[in-house]
């Protein structure tokens, strides 16, 4: 099975990261660098295919905040947290947040999408976001690139050692979601401090 896996990985590789980026997942830039390492695909074009995928997700969500209200009302219901909070960054910080939201877990399908129901010119969105999505891939997949060989060995150590690496990046998951946590409750009393004042 693994060996099909790297089989697949070093045929379409170009575009599996391309649909990768377009789910926005670092694990695909992180591929696309040790690939570049290892001499599987070409640096250069990782990046570019990388930002590419990633633009062309962020504008999905963006059209659909857009063109497609009902939905968005729907995601409102189980997501108001999110777009509150993606409303009181775009307020606070403007036209930067399309270049940090990569970074924000959570917000980075909300943020697009609170982006497009504004009325926010969709041309500037799109220039934005298109040097974002280069820029994310660049600064995820170089570093792999340049680390390859000890990112191959930790993959390696972590296949032979499953039973302390899970454990491990169970707790390394679970202390960020409860820091995300209590940074997403702060932000929101902030804003409701301002509104009751």
């Amino acid at each position: 099975m693994e060996a099909l896996l790297l089989d697949l990985l070093k045929e379409y590789g170009y575009v599996i990261l391309f649909l990768w980026s377009i789910l926005e997942g670092e694990m695909g830039l992180i591929m696309g660098g040790i690939m570049s390492h290892t001499g599987d695909m070409w640096l250069p074009m990782a990046i570019f295919v990388a930002g590419i995928g990633g633009f062309v997700g962020d504008q999905i969500y963006f059209y659909i905040g857009r063109f497609n209200k009902s939905y968005i009302h729907e995601k409102l219901r189980s997501q108001r947290r999110k777009f509150a909070i993606a409303h009181l960054l775009l307020k606070k910080y403007g036209w930067p947040i399309i270049f940090v939201q990569r970074y924000l877990y959570g917000l980075r399908t909300v943020i697009p999408m609170s982006i497009g129901l504004t009325k926010y010119s969709s041309r500037k969105f799109a220039f934005i976001n298109l040097i974002s999505a280069w820029m994310w891939a660049a600064l995820t997949i170089i570093p792999a690139y340049y680390y390859g060989e000890e990112l191959l060995n930790l993959i390696h150590w972590m296949k032979a050692h499953w039973y302390i690496a899970l454990p491990m990046l169970l707790s390394i998951a679970g202390g960020i979601l409860y820091y995300l946590n209590r940074l997403e409750k702060k932000l929101l009393e902030k804003r409701h401090d301002r509104q009751t004042r």
